[in-house]
């Protein structure tokens, strides 16, 4: 006897996340930390009094199904635009709508998907029916609002951060699927979870995998799943927020010395197509800024993994990014070059175009030597010691100690070196006042 369609005749038609769309806003998962009793979103709703909101969250998460479920559940009539197929001309008409709504007592939800896709003369043109109720704007957006939206915008809306779809989401939605379909999944237990970890916390995506499955007799492991279905390309946009949060996951991880975490975050990097390059050239200041003197070789080893690269590049030249980032991992860090650099920057705004002392200034003409140019300089490796202990400091500011070594490798040696140059600095500029 052949195996029932995954689909009902007379839903042949209605994709399955449609037909699976939640009818409240209890029935959405994986945001009831905004959208439960306790939530934010949960009690305007119980209060039937809703406030301008921007929705942040990834593919997948149940923006617009939030969006129409609140126009809804507040009795509003529901507008929605995208904000990549809609102009000026659209907003015109659905604020003219609104106005007229309101003038029966009729109020008006317009949600605004990929709202960061308007320009800034289009978001300015919600401030004002935002300001005077003629619409309660909900806009979606995938990028950091921060980053996109009109700070004159964000002032009037409240931003709610929506969460990727962890497992018991995705599980959850599963099940409802099974339950319409009336349909075990064609899987086995680690195909189930390779199903799930494909979704990318997408729970449109999941229902659209799902759907992939409909024809399938018999039980579909990993691999008979990763055969039948296509992988989805990670969320990766190297000129967006995701590009940042990334590179600074990798850094900190390196900083923190875990190189297993900091070869998971260069591995998803990579795998969401990230220049090889730009990591590298980020490796090399690593090395400047974190390791530093700790351990001297860390540039270097950076360097020679970037010219491994150039001339192996993909795949094989990605071994040697991998290679210098669990170097730098776990190589003993140090910034104290970095905060010496910093305080030096400072101290030269602040100190003005000082002269050099003039013991240090070269003397080629006959009027130099007559300032006095160069005019006591002690060479330091004619010294008995190899170190003079002048002061090289412009006069009148004195001595400043910006560089401050710790402990950790190589630094520690050069820290033990300063001490007895202090020393020495100071027994010498003793004994030349006791003179």
């Amino acid at each position: 006897m052949p195996q029932p369609s995954l689909f009902e005749p007379d839903d042949a038609g209605r994709p399955l996340a449609d037909r699976l769309r939640p009818q409240s806003l209890a029935a959405v998962v994986g945001q009831e930390h905004v959208l439960g009793p306790d939530g934010a979103i949960g009690r305007m709703v119980t209060e039937h009094r809703l406030a301008s909101m921007i929705l942040w969250g990834p593919p997948g998460c149940g923006k617009t199904t939030i969006a129409r479920l609140l126009a809804e559940q507040t009795d509003l009539a529901f507008e929605p635009l995208s904000a990549t197929f809609s102009g000026v001309a659209d907003l015109r008409k659905v604020f003219l709508a609104a106005q007229k709504r309101r003038e029966v007592g009729q109020g008006t939800l317009l949600f605004v998907d990929e709202v960061h896709r308007f320009n800034r003369a289009q978001q300015d043109s919600f401030l004002p029916y935002v300001e005077d109720g003629t619409i309660v704007l909900v806009g979606a957006t995938t990028e950091n609002p921060s980053f996109e939206l009109n700070a004159a915008l964000l002032s009037r809306c409240q931003v709610f951060v929506l969460k990727r779809l962890d497992e018991a989401a995705l599980t959850t939605l599963i099940g409802r699927a099974e339950s319409l379909l009336r349909r075990a999944l064609p899987l086995s237990e680690d195909g189930r979870q390779a199903l799930i970890a494909m979704a990318d916390g997408d729970g449109r995506y999941l229902l659209n995998l799902v759907e992939q499955l409909q024809h399938v007799s018999g039980t579909l492991d990993v691999d008979g799943l990763v055969d039948l279905v296509q992988r989805r390309a990670p969320l990766y946009d190297k000129s967006q927020e995701g590009h940042y949060n990334l590179i600074s996951a990798l850094h900190k991880s390196m900083r923190g010395s875990d190189p297993d975490a900091a070869l998971y975050w260069l591995a998803r990097m990579l795998d969401g197509g990230e220049d090889p390059l730009y990591v590298a050239r980020r490796l090399v200041r690593f090395a400047s800024e974190d390791v530093g003197i700790a351990d001297p070789d860390a540039v270097r080893h950076a360097l020679a993994a970037w010219d491994a690269y150039e001339r192996l590049g993909s795949p094989e030249g990605e071994l040697a990014i991998a290679q210098i980032v669990v170097y730098l991992a776990t190589a003993p860090k140090s910034i104290a070059v970095y905060r010496g650099f910093g305080a030096a920057r400072k101290l030269a705004k602040r100190t003005g175009s000082l002269m050099p002392p003039a013991h240090i200034l070269n003397a080629p003409t006959g009027l130099m030597r007559e300032l006095g140019y160069g005019s006591g300089y002690q060479y330091d490796p004619d010294t008995e010691d190899g170190f003079s202990g002048a002061d090289y400091f412009p006069e009148g500011i004195g001595r400043h100690r910006l560089y401050r070594p710790t402990e950790n490798g190589y630094e520690s040696t050069v820290g033990r070196r300063m001490s007895e140059w202090d020393r020495l600095r100071t027994e010498r500029h003793d004994g030349g006042a006791n003179a």
